[in-house]
């Protein structure tokens, strides 16, 4: 059983940082891409950023140059570091990862989501 534990949330001042991590765990052969998304309340599902096994990045243009995402291969952790937050980054962020349980089992996993709410 595969599980991603977000963690890091929570409330803070326009200009402010938090830092997300999520944790893979479980039956983990290898993890292939893990990235951020977000959600607010009548809107779609929106990637934030995204990176590789190998470290390659990709963001949200309305985050670049803020937020920056790092993983830790040996503790299969992705980490969201977010600077000059701004009210328009208040959502729902959820981590994913797409994970290989064995040489030919691979799927998408999703975390339960942790709320950042950005005070203005």
């Amino acid at each position: 059983q595969v599980q991603l534990v977000e963690s890091g949330g929570g409330l803070v001042q326009a200009g402010g940082s938090l830092r997300l991590s999520c944790a893979a765990t479980g039956n983990i052969f290898s993890i292939n891409h893990m990235g951020w998304y977000r959600q607010t309340p009548g809107k779609q599902r929106e990637l934030v950023a995204v990176i590789t096994s190998g470290g390659l990045t990709n963001y949200a243009d309305s985050v670049k140059g803020r937020f920056t995402i790092s993983r830790d291969n040996a503790k299969n952790t992705v980490y969201l570091q977010m600077n000059n937050l701004k009210p328009e980054d208040t959502a729902v962020y959820c981590c994913n990862a797409d994970i290989l349980t064995s040489y030919v089992v691979r799927r998408d996993y999703w975390g339960q989501g942790t709320q950042v709410t950005v005070s203005s």
